[in-house]
């Protein structure tokens, strides 16, 4: 009894591993490939639960079915239309389109693809680099370099022996000069900016002086112009003041000796600490003081 009962859990043993290896998953993010004695028998595309033969008659391996990224690896530099040596880093979006056509021409998986299509991407960047000059890599003809070495890519992947797979874009990440040259290329560059920088410079130095120049010789126009109006005002006042002083004096002449004595005596003292040396007695100046104002006025001239 307990050796039937052995035979029958090692025969459902038997019959469980037989039949995980005939059944496998297909996941949506893959392609299933049957093989038959080393021969693709089945591709299959759409996910899900599958049956197989159990080994060794089939197999099955699984290639990815998304959009894939090849990132360019390769630092040896490239000569444009001018010789000079430039780096390119770019990038290619791609994706296996038809897994029968992939296997028997490229490989078995993803690896092998990226491996042959970074060839191709290289040269075809290499052909069309060397018709464009550095000015053209760096500007928007960017876009139309691109285009040209994807159709040229696509030419290569669709040929006699088609490679089953799809490029999708192609991309320029970085253009640069190499190392050795892009030292004196900065040089170049810093020169450049020196010169236009001590060119702005100069330039608004003479500017300024010219801005000073016009600034000071409009002052010395303002002042002299209004210089002169005061003097011409001052000229009218004083014409003015005299014709007033001489109507004024006309009138009383002996007023206008006092009046002018007075303003005589403010001009002499006007500080304390001043101090005149006259005699009194004989001298015209103190007349007023002594009263002889009107004698001297009155008296006739010899």
């Amino acid at each position: 009894m307990n050796n039937r009962l052995g035979i029958y859990f090692a025969s459902f043993l038997v019959l469980l591993a037989l039949a995980s290896s005939m059944l496998f998953v297909v996941d949506q993010r893959q392609f299933g490939v049957v093989y038959a004695l080393g021969q693709i028998k089945e591709v299959i595309t759409q996910p899900g639960l599958n049956i197989k033969l159990p080994p060794p008659f089939q197999n099955v391996t699984y290639i990815d079915k998304r959009l894939l990224t090849l990132d360019s690896t390769d630092t040896e530099p490239m000569l444009t239309a001018e010789k000079q040596r430039v780096v390119i880093d770019w990038y290619v979006r791609w994706r296996i389109s038809d897994p029968t056509e992939y296997i028997r021409n490229v490989g078995l998986n993803e690896a092998a693809g990226a491996s042959q299509l970074n060839r191709v991407v290289r040269n075809a960047f290499q052909e069309e680099i060397n018709k464009r000059t550095v000015k053209e890599l760096l500007s928007l003809k960017r876009e139309a370099i691109t285009a040209d070495v994807k159709a040229e890519v696509l030419d290569k992947v669709r040929g006699a022996k088609p490679w089953g797979i799809d490029v999708v874009d192609v991309r320029i990440t970085r253009a640069d000069y190499v190392d050795s040259i892009t030292e004196s290329v900065y040089r170049r560059m810093e020169a450049e900016r020196k010169r236009v920088a001590n060119e702005l410079r100069s330039t608004g130095a003479a500017e300024g002086e010219k801005i000073r120049a016009d600034a000071d010789r409009q002052r010395e126009v303002t002042i002299a112009n209004a210089y002169r109006d005061a003097q011409k005002i001052k000229g009218e006042g004083d014409a003015e003041a005299a014709k007033i002083y001489a109507e004024s004096f006309g009138r009383d002449p002996q007023f206008a000796q006092f009046y002018r004595s007075l303003e005589a005596y403010k001009a002499s003292f006007s500080k304390k600490s001043d101090v005149m040396v006259l005699d009194p007695s004989s001298s015209d100046f103190f007349k007023v003081f002594r009263g002889q104002a009107g004698t001297a006025a009155s008296a006739p001239k010899k």
